[in-house]
């Protein structure tokens, strides 16, 4: 009995590009050969409209579960090979329909001739196929509104492949191909649902978390870790910085009235991710924030905190309401680590009257009130660098030693 020998990879969005539709192709073989670099017999090539994986042996669902999470893929199919033999080509279709699992009573066939040379139309080919799967088969009956099971065909230069079925993918556009980004995470719910997001279009990540000893323990630590862990799934290796936050923090509630307080401690961390991201060569800069959601986060609050950086700040965010974002942070695997009670700076020193609508003379001028600087500037020398591969950390070293 014939076997599926290939999974056959289908892109939508990137078709649409234009003259740069082949560095996306590009890309997006790349991050195939990675996701499934754990299936080393596989072979991954790519022709016009599609990318193929010869399978030589490798368990097809080693294979297909990682290809989940490769954005950039509209679709897949496990497909059969023929040569473009007529033949051969109706003998290997009805072997895909008979490995179909479920009802099989009607089925449609849809032939497309890529390629021009071969001699028979693409309607011709629908009917001679349909009728050896008739002939071959009893109790069959062909439906071409409503099939039990689709047998596509697609007549290439490099052969023939039929597919019957096909599982969606993740969308969206390949990883590393909008650049990179700076994701400022917490151990919340929001800001890995914010990188996943941002892997979504394209960008690569990079991650900041400002960590207080002994105010936030090293559980905490651990958590984040754990999720730029699972965020590796869906873009490869992600660099994570660990900010030494205990000083600064501890400045802030000494010195900033208590109302202020939040405010000018998230201006803080976003002049220190500024300078890592600038740094590392990073343009932009992401966070989980969705507007309205929390008393940081009303317009007044995002113009007065963005007022300290000139970088673009990405939002994915920011018109969702939590449930959408609890809803991708279960599918995507972040949600149970998010919720461990392991709690982060922004719950250390947390004030109750956190004013919601700061302004930003009155945030400039409490800073300058006193010097925070050399407290930004040591806590960027003291930043922790580490790259998380699949689930593995990789290494471990201080900012000044990379860079």
């Amino acid at each position: 009995m014939m076997r599926y020998d290939h999974i056959l990879v289908r892109y939508g969005e990137l078709a649409l590009k234009g003259k740069n539709r082949a560095q996306f192709e590009k890309k997006l073989e790349q991050n195939i050969r990675f996701a499934v670099s754990g299936a080393p017999n596989c072979k991954v090539k790519r022709t016009f409209g599609r990318i193929m994986i010869e399978l030589h042996g490798e368990p097809p669902t080693t294979v297909m579960e990682p290809l989940r999470h490769v954005f950039g893929i509209s679709s897949f199919s496990l497909a059969m090979k023929a040569a473009n033999k007529e033949e051969e080509i109706k003998e290997t279709a009805l072997q895909a329909f008979l490995q179909q699992s479920g009802a099989k009573k009607t089925f449609k066939v849809n032939a497309r001739r890529s390629y021009k040379p071969f001699p028979i139309s693409s309607q011709e080919m629908n009917q001679r196929i349909g009728g050896y799967v008739l002939k071959n088969t009893d109790n069959v009956t062909v439906d071409v509104h409503h099939p039990d099971i689709e047998i596509n065909v697609e007549i290439r230069e490099q052969g023939t492949f039929i597919t019957c079925g096909r599982i969606e993918g993740a969308g969206g556009l390949p990883v590393g191909t909008a650049g990179k980004v700076m994701l400022m995470l917490s151990g919340g719910i929001d800001s890995p649902v914010a990188g996943y997001l941002a892997l979504k279009r394209g960008a690569e990540l990079e991650a900041v978390h400002f960590h207080s000893p002994p105010y936030t323990n090293e559980r905490a630590r651990k958590k984040v870790e754990d999720l730029t862990s699972v965020l590796t799934a869906f873009g490869g290796p992600v660099t994570l910085h660990v900010v030494p936050f205990t000083e600064l923090q501890k400045a802030i509630h000494a010195n900033i009235p208590s109302n202020y307080a939040m405010t000018i401690m998230r201006r803080m961390m976003l002049r220190i991710t500024e300078r890592i991201a600038e740094k590392r060569g990073i343009k932009a800069l992401a966070n989980g924030e969705s507007l309205g959601q929390v008393a940081s986060q009303t317009l007044e609050s995002m113009h007065t905190i963005n007022e300290v950086t000139n970088m673009p700040i990405l939002r994915p965010l920011v018109t969702m309401d939590k449930q959408e974002v609890i809803d991708i942070s279960d599918k995507i695997g972040t949600y149970p680590i998010s919720i461990l009670p392991y709690e982060d700076c922004c719950t250390i020193f947390l004030p109750s009257d956190s004013v919601t609508k700061p302004r930003r003379d009155k945030a400039a001028r409490f800073e300058q009130a006193f010097d925070f600087e050399p407290y930004m500037e040591e806590a960027v020398e003291n930043t922790e660098m580490m790259t998380f591969g699949r689930e593995t950390k990789q290494s471990e070293q201080h900012m000044d030693d990379l860079l």
